[in-house]
This record gives structure tokens, C-alpha cells and sequence, in this order.
């Protein structure tokens, strides 16, 4: 079967390979791919900036957003079902966190993660899951079902932030602003306006496509992070990972507001007044915290609110579909992409 593959550390080393069919030790349900989403951290480690192939190996498969449909069920599973993997594998020891099954948490550090670090991901025409790592979508979602694991990342980010929130009694949060309009910015919007919140997505496009989506979903675009003296959110998310964009969004919440910090950043020196921030954020009860991952939990919330979304709006999301055979186009940045998803539909 076909697989993309490369080797962990070694730039230009990504291909399409003809690899060996999963092995039963990798999970009892065998799965025949749909789609894979593509995303910032497959481009990073395309370009050797971090990776692991699993151990004894030299090269690993890429990919981490799956979905796919089941060919060998078991574990409560029927030949047919829908399924997404579960990324995220709780380290052998196991940690406090990864022994509650919050292995998105985990202390140690010992974790796997499909594609990603030390097990292969589900960038092949067929993989394996274990039952209890896989989880049923929806098949009337189609190939937006695909959207799940970023949805879930996204699930958890809320799921933490109004955690945080209840450490005050009158916990009630009205407005909510989201810095960057990629896939997690939009999800995370969209998850928002789910919640009856006021909306604002801060993002610099002004054409293409999303401002549209912004607004379709009834919330607010603007360019100019300065609004955010306006808007004075009670939670803020920011998804572009962008260093000076970070650096110019913190303590612009309301008092008691809620930061979470939602992607990688690059290391980046520059001028900021940590004392100012400090006072800030002592005087105003203020919270700042940083989300990765997601465990089932996590996905059982995305699933849910892909599941009440306008299937049409999701649409728009996805705004190229590769076929396999072309897969590296779709780690290729063109104007106005969200979503680019390898199909092997086609």
C-alpha cells in the first residue's frame, strides 16, 4: 500500500513510498483512509524541525488529522463505522495524568503521538486503531468529519478556559475575541457563537475568504488588534502564534479575563514591559494559559459541534482536496487556503 513517509530529521526526505501493511499490534480495527488534514506541525516536520520515527526505525508516516472508514471491526466497532484516531498515546509508566486518561496532560513527557512522535501516523491508504483510540463520527458529515481532531484541540481550549472561570461564582463570560482566522481560529469562533457569546475575530485579511466566514457565522472581523481596547473581551484565544501579535494582546483583557494561548511559537527576543504586565495581571485577577492536544473527551465535545455546525459553512473550510498520488501540493502555501486535505477519494 501506499504511504507518505520521511525520515525524521533529514529535510527534502518525505515520499510516497510502497510500505508494508499495518501491523495487528498496532490496533485490532483496521481502517481504510478517507481523507487526511494537513497542518502546521506536518510542514514542521516535513522540514526537519522535530519528529521521531517509531523505535527501531528509520522512517516515519506522516500525518495526524485522520478519517477514515472501518474494513475489520471489533471493540464495539461495525465494518462501515466512520472513525477518527485519537492522536496522543498515554506514556507506559503512567504518569497521574495519563493514568486518568487525560494523556493530553501527561507529566512525564513518555507520551506517543501518531505521526508525530515515536508511532506512525495515518498518512497511508490503510492504518490500525485500538478501539478504545478511535472514536465513531457521524457518516453524514462526509469528509468534513475530517476537521475533528483540530475541532478537538480547539474543544479542549474551551473545555480548560471555562474551567478557569469557575474559580469566580459569577462566571458568566459575554464576549469572547480570537486572534487569527486559520482552521482553529474559525473553529474556535464557531464554538464561541455555539455558546451564544459575542464573537470578534482579529485577523489581517481583508479579502478572500475569511472575513465571509467570519461574518457568516455572526461574528465580528477586524484587522486592527488595537480594537481589542473596544471589544475588552472577557476571554481571549489567540491561534496565530504569531510572537508580536502575542506580545500586543496581552493585558488587553476585561478584569478577571482569560488568555489561552493556543499555538507554537517559534523562539523570538524582543522588548516587552514584564512589569507592566505583571501589575496587570495581578491587579485584574487575569488568567494566561497554553493548550495543546486533546483526549476523548476532548473530541467527543468536536464532534458534537461539528455535528450542530451549517454543514455548508464547514464546507468553506476545506478549501483544497489533493488526491494522494499529488499529496505534496498540499503542503504547499497558496493564497486563501484554511484547510488543504489529502482525499483518497479521488
Amino acid at each position: 500500500m501506499r504511504a507518505i513517509t520521511l525520515t525524521p530529521g533529514v529535510r527534502n526526505s518525505a515520499r510516497l513510498d510502497d510500505v508494508t501493511e499495518p501491523a495487528a499490534a498496532d490496533g485490532s480495527l483496521l481502517v481504510r483512509a478517507l481523507a487526511l488534514g494537513i497542518c502546521g506541525t506536518d510542514r514542521e516536520i516535513v522540514e526537519a524541525e522535530y519528529g521521531e520515527a517509531p523505535p527501531g526505525q528509520e522512517r516515519l508516516v506522516l500525518g495526524h488529522e485522520s478519517l477514515g472508514v472501518v474494513e475489520q471491526a471489533s471493540g464495539g466497532f461495525a465494518t462501515g463505522d466512520h472513525v477518527v484516531g485519537i492522536v496522543r498515546r498515554p506514556d507506559p509508566a503512567p504518569c497521574p495524568a495519563c493514568a486518568a486518561g487525560e494523556w493530553d496532560m501527561c507529566r512525564n513527557g513518555r507520551y506517543t503521538e501518531r505521526g508525530i512522535k515515536a508511532r506512525h501516523g495515518f498518512g497511508s491508504e490503510r492504518f490500525r486503531l485500538e478501539p478504545e483510540f478511535a472514536v465513531k463520527v457521524d457518516p453524514s458529515l462526509g469528509l468534513l468529519a475530517v476537521l475533528l481532531e483540530p475541532t478537538s484541540i480547539v474543544a479542549k481550549a474551551w473545555d480548560h478556559t471555562e474551567r478557569i472561570g469557575r474559580r469566580a461564582r459569577w462566571f458568566g463570560p459575554r464576549t469572547v475575541a480570537i486572534t487569527g482566522a486559520g482552521p482553529i481560529g474559525l473553529l474556535a469562533a464557531l464554538m464561541g457563537v455555539q455558546r451564544g457569546l459575542d464573537v470578534h475575530v482579529i485577523d489581517r485579511n481583508r479579502d478572500g475568504p475569511k472575513p465571509g466566514l467570519v461574518r457568516d457565522l455572526g461574528a465580528t472581523h477586524h484587522t486592527d488588534v488595537n480594537d481589542l481596547d473596544t471589544i475588552k473581551p472577557d476571554i481571549l484565544m489567540e491561534c496565530t502564534g504569531g510572537a508580536v501579535v502575542i506580545r500586543d494582546v496581552l493585558g488587553r483583557t476585561a478584569p478577571a479575563g482569560i488568555v489561552c494561548l493556543l499555538s507554537v511559537t517559534a523562539s523570538r527576543i524582543m522588548d516587552i514591559d514584564i512589569g507592566l504586565l505583571n501589575r496587570k495581571t495581578v491587579l485584574n485577577n487575569d488568567v494566561m494559559f497554553g493548550a495543546v492536544n486533546a483526549n476523548r473527551l476532548h473530541y467527543e465535545m468536536g464532534e458534537q459541534a461539528l455535528a450542530q455546525a451549517d454543514k455548508a459553512w464547514l464546507e468553506r473550510l476545506i478549501t483544497r482536496r489533493v488526491p494522494l498520488a499529488r499529496w505534496s501540493e498540499a503542503l504547499e502555501h497558496r493564497p486563501d487556503d484554511i484547510k488543504v486535505v489529502v482525499d483518497f477519494t479521488l
